[in-house]
């Protein structure tokens, strides 16, 4: 069997992909999927501390997912909005540089 560093590289991932792992609890190797691995975060780490700082990558309001997905609480910045009034519904086009989050019907200023 050759090991980690023999194995191919690969360049791009799909969700069905498969990662080996040692399962202590069986006692050998198994595999599991990428979208396995990502549920199993999601639910393992629900919130974050941070000891510093926080940095979202801006992005346009055209780019924000909708408010339902993204789910009531979700955050994010955009560099377009074109008001700066708290609690608005955000609209891109304009100029201004907000934090919005969602209330999961719209993204909200603030």
């Amino acid at each position: 069997m050759p090991t980690i560093n023999q194995l191919t590289a690969v360049d791009t991932l799909a969700a069905g992909d498969a990662v080996p792992v040692y399962s202590q609890a069986q006692g050998d190797a198994r595999r599991f999927s990428l979208t396995t691995l990502v549920s199993y975060l999601s639910s393992a780490f629900t919130s974050l501390t941070a000891s510093s700082y926080t940095k979202v990558t801006p992005c346009l309001v055209a780019a924000l997912p909708s408010a339902a997905t993204a789910g009531a609480g979700a955050r994010a910045f955009v560099t377009d909005a074109t008001a700066t009034t708290f609690a608005s519904t955000v609209a891109g086009g304009g100029s201004n540089k907000v934090p919005v989050y969602s209330d999961a019907t719209n993204w909200k200023i603030g």
